[in-house]
């Protein structure tokens, strides 16, 4: 054999002994153990069978109750986190999402110049349905929940307070706010 095979070989088999050996050190030296219990669980609400009922959900407090003692100063805080997709300025732009201002009371999937979902605009039955104090009540709650298929990402409003504050300051939000529903007659 030559001389320069027995050097390029010699020096691939130093440089696999070195790493090797540097491979077994740092395994030693930064050894861990195996965690108790791997991961995070993930807790998913399970379907009711087939034929089965939901669980009835915990009775909720009337938005006009809510309404009553909310804040538009904290709901404005509130909607901070809508603004990355929405709008509340009149005549303002829509983004992501529809521009917001005088949503209450609005037909549903009717802002102008907003494609809205199919599942939103079956939703809305041909925008005969509208932003009611309600409606908005049990969709901020958890959108993906009420409007199956709509391509709002946004979780959900998970406080009754929160929400309250939420739909308060919506509703300051247009040129002749629509009443505030009478929270002595209210009901669920």
């Amino acid at each position: 054999m030559n001389s320069y095979v027995n050097t390029a070989v010699g020096a691939l088999l130093g440089t696999i002994f070195v790493l090797m050996s540097v491979s077994i050190a740092s395994e030693g030296i930064f050894h861990s153990e195996a965690p108790e219990k791997e991961g995070f669980a993930i807790v998913a609400e399970e379907a009711p069978a087939a034929g089965g009922e939901a669980a009835p959900a915990a009775a909720a407090v009337p938005i006009a109750q809510l309404l009553a003692s909310a804040d538009a100063k904290a709901g404005e805080a509130v909607f901070k986190k809508c603004q990355a997709c929405h709008d509340g300025t009149k005549g303002g732009p829509n983004k992501v999402g529809p521009n917001l201002f005088g949503v209450v009371d609005r037909p549903i999937a009717s802002h102008e110049g907003f494609a809205y979902s199919s599942a939103m605009k079956d939703f809305s039955k041909g925008s005969s349905e509208k932003w009611t104090f309600e409606a908005l009540n049990k969709f901020l709650t958890a959108p993906k929940k009420d409007v199956p298929g709509t391509a709002m990402g946004f979780a959900g409003l998970a406080k009754d307070q929160d929400r309250a504050n939420v739909i308060l300051y919506l509703h300051t939000l247009a040129d002749s706010p629509v009443p505030l529903p009478d929270p002595k007659t209210a009901t669920q």
